[in-house]
């Protein structure tokens, strides 16, 4: 098993804010590659496959085609990195190029293309020569290989969303996947159907984006390398909180008298506590108020927590009667 996690710094609240509220996507990589924000990193590779081989300078010469090959590059280079996909898919090409910001107020380094879009197509083929893959590949599907039996390739990652609840990846947990593939029978030629319960200690703090991997665990076939199967970890959608990396964000409607005078608000913690936390302070709608060490675990260091932000909504009464609206006159002036 192969776990990945997406390395992101920790957010600064106020900013990252902004980031979400703008929504401004600005370049579309996705239609770049001809592929829905769904797609999985196995479409991605077959988008930029066919594109990179369609508009590559040694079988298309001119200027639309040298763009389109740069375009595809540059989009297989954000959207095949799961970190840098993750940054584009939640705060857009802005996000992503400026970068977002961390806990001190800065902001951490944005992404620039490199431009070298040979180098994105050798790395992908794996060779020096970037038409080597393609040309032994149409070798095989005309001779069937140098022995006359095609060699055995391995199928493209299968992806499988993990949804989590913010308590398990809170607390940490253990998960029981069940699959189903074809396994190989004693004659090395047939298959049957079988299932197998694979695994999964949740650990705490797992980041949404989170990758594991499971490898050769698909289907089973003559001259066939089964695929690894990658379980990518998603955030099941929480009735009261909202997490931005260890972050929690709450965003509760208190009423007018107390927005105006005060009180306090009682907030049930992901590990069953409930936490009072006074407002002594005259709070606007969208106030934010930090609570220290009430986020989520640190991955990397189970014992350090982000923090809670108290997101206010101000509940306003829907009419006022002439005498109520004297006494607030009288308070006001």
């Amino acid at each position: 098993v192969f776990l990945t996690q997406n390395r992101a710094p920790t957010s600064n609240f106020s900013l990252l804010c902004k980031l979400h509220c703008r929504q401004t996507m600005g370049k579309n990589y996705y239609a770049v590659l001809g592929i829905t924000k769904n797609a999985g990193n196995a479409d991605v590779k077959r988008a930029y496959r066919k594109l990179s081989l369609k508009y590559h300078p040694v079988r298309h010469i001119g200027p639309s085609a040298d763009e389109k090959f740069k375009e595809a590059a540059e989009a297989f280079d954000i959207l095949n990195n799961s970190y840098r996909r993750a940054l584009y898919d939640k705060y857009g090409e802005e996000g992503l190029r400026n970068g977002v910001p961390i806990s001190d107020g800065s902001f951490a380094k944005g992404y620039t293309f490199h431009g070298d879009t040979d180098r994105v197509f050798r790395e992908f083929f794996g060779d020096d020569n970037p038409f080597a893959d393609l040309f032994a590949m149409e070798a095989e599907e005309i001779f069937g290989g140098r022995s006359g039996r095609s060699v055995p390739r391995q199928d493209f990652p299968i992806e499988k969303e993990l949804l989590l609840t913010l308590e398990e990846v809170f607390n940490g947990c253990t998960k029981k996947m069940k699959i189903s593939r074809k396994v190989l029978n004693e004659d090395g030629c047939t298959t049957s159907n079988r299932e197998k319960i694979l695994t999964i200690t949740v650990e705490k703090g797992w980041k949404d984006g989170t990758r594991i991997t499971f490898l050769k665990e698909g289907d089973q076939g003559p001259n066939k390398i089964p695929a690894d199967i990658v379980f990518i970890v998603r955030d099941h959608p929480h009735p009261m909180f909202t997490r931005i990396e260890t972050d929690l964000i709450y965003r509760p409607d208190i009423p007018l008298v107390t927005a105006l005078t005060g009180g306090s608000i009682e907030i049930p913690t992901l590990d069953g506590r409930n936490i009072r936390v006074p407002i002594n302070e005259v709070v606007s709608p969208g106030y934010c108020k930090k609570v220290v060490g009430e986020g989520m675990p640190d991955v990397n260091d189970p014992d350090k927590r982000g923090d809670l932000f108290i997101e206010f909504g101000v509940i306003f009464p829907q009419s006022l009667n002439p005498q109520q609206k004297s006494l607030i006159k009288q308070a006001f002036t």
